[in-house]
């Protein structure tokens, strides 16, 4: 290489490492205006009907609620309700995590919010290395939530294809951790799909807008209840879920 390209070279590092730079500082500006609108962001009520019959309540996100302000959420209360726990989007198929997944694992349970962490489930494709992705992302302590997979569509799969990668993700992800993992679905999927084959996993079950509970005939540990509530520290729209338990039941579940 000639002194000439040389120069040349060093000088193409130099832009790139200045172009660089000016974009990790627009980033981290865009995560501080981010997080600066979530902090001021506060509304006078929940916004939604809530089941007041039960007695602990919680949230569910991911990366479509942005930069939370996890201290504004855990200090919201209304009434005698307040927010307790929130299920965390952690993972998606084979190789995808919520770009938010770090930040709202950490930053939850820093402000005594229970956490549980869940994974997007897709059917057509394979169920142990999916189970591997959220493995490799999700490390659960004392406290937490148990694992949770989120299963809501068959993607062009059959039922029975759809049992088998579900099993294969239960099955490692339940040896691994030591604790039975929570199914999430909608009441209509769990019908037409799933049956009395899961019946001995707990269920995180989704049924909007319904008065007292979800109408499903079998037991279940969580309620979604609604998908539009406001929740201070959030700028976006936040789905709403109670326990079905007592304080005691609640306390039982977490991972020890």
């Amino acid at each position: 290489m000639t002194a000439r390209q040389k120069k040349k070279l060093t000088r193409f590092i130099l832009v790139l490492l200045i172009l660089c730079g000016m974009a990790a500082g627009s980033w981290m500006f865009f995560q501080w205006l981010n997080y600066r609108k979530a902090k001021f962001t506060r509304y006078p009520e929940f916004g939604i009907a809530i089941p007041t019959t039960y007695a602990i309540h919680g949230i569910d996100v991911s990366r479509y609620q942005h930069m939370i302000a996890w201290e504004e959420v855990k200090a919201m209360k209304v009434e005698d309700i307040q927010l307790g726990f929130a299920f965390i989007k952690a993972t998606e198929g084979i190789g995808n995590t919520d770009p938010q997944f770090k930040r709202n694992w950490k930053k939850a349970r820093a402000n005594d919010i229970i956490r549980g962490a869940y994974h997007f489930f897709i059917p057509s494709k394979d169920g142990k290395l999916q189970a591997e992705n959220f493995i490799d992302k999700v490390e659960l302590e004392p406290g937490d939530l148990p694992p949770v997979l989120d299963i809501e569509q068959l993607n062009g799969t059959s039922p029975a294809q759809l049992k088998k990668e579900l099993i294969e993700w239960l099955t490692v992800v339940e040896n691994y951790y030591g604790v039975k993992p929570v199914i999430y679905t909608n009441v209509d999927f769990y019908k037409r799909n799933l049956g009395s084959d899961f019946d001995s996993y707990p269920l995180w079950v989704a049924h909007y807008y319904q008065e007292q509970q979800p109408r499903i005939n079998r037991g279940w540990a969580f309620w979604q209840h609604n998908d539009a509530g406001n929740v201070n520290g959030i700028t976006s729209k936040v789905d709403f879920n109670v326990f079905s338990g007592d304080s005691v039941e609640f306390r039982n579940l977490l991972i020890k």
